[in-house]
């Protein structure tokens, strides 16, 4: 898989609840040039939420895409998603998009990716980027211990998010996170920490 630098995305589910977050660093080359991005968004009537890593114009180029793929298939995330991949590894233009996506929804997450992959998590933690290594072993150890500890999926996020900022220098503490709850579609609490 592509190795993005510059971002961090996780995606957790606990609890009959998901929560998907990024950083706000943005690089170029060897300077960061912005601490405040927004790479978490809602799209769908507010049903679904992508988080994005690698070039953000090729980012939101996707992100419409499976908009698209969405509203085709009335709101289908596998479809959809599978879908775009499929467009996106065999078509020209879209084959030369550097980005990889997470896609959520009220009872699913996946990762979508230019080479052809839509994966579900089997542990309901999945995460992209250069601090996505850092940000998921995180989320899965806290996930582990969620209930002993009495955390909440957006506890299990936030710390997890702090911890990727801390080890991965291409990555920073401004988050940006989008929950949903799993008995229904809609968004329950959009923040920026």
């Amino acid at each position: 898989m592509m190795n993005f630098h510059g971002t961090t995305i996780l995606a957790v589910r606990h609890n009959g609840r998901m929560a998907i977050a990024g950083d706000g660093q943005i690089t170029l080359n060897n300077s960061v040039v912005k601490h405040h991005a927004r790479k978490v968004r809602r799209i769908y009537n507010d049903t679904i939420v992508v988080g994005f890593a690698g070039a953000t114009a090729d980012a939101l180029t996707l992100s419409e895409k499976l908009e698209q793929k969405l509203e085709r298939y009335n709101g289908n995330l596998i479809r959809a998603a599978v879908e775009l991949a499929r467009e996106w590894r065999t078509d020209k233009y879209l084959r030369r998009l550097e980005a990889m996506m997470i896609a959520v929804d009220a009872t699913q997450m996946l990762l979508i990716s230019g080479n052809g992959d839509v994966i579900e998590p089997d542990e309901g933690v999945i995460a992209i980027g250069s601090g996505g290594i850092a940000a998921q072993a995180a989320a899965t150890a806290l996930l582990n211990h969620a209930d002993a500890l009495n955390l909440s999926v957006r506890d299990i996020v936030l710390e997890s998010m702090k911890i990727a900022a801390n080890v991965c220098v291409f990555t920073n503490d401004v988050v940006s996170m989008e929950e949903i709850c799993g008995e229904s579609s809609k968004v329950k609490d959009k923040s920026d920490i």
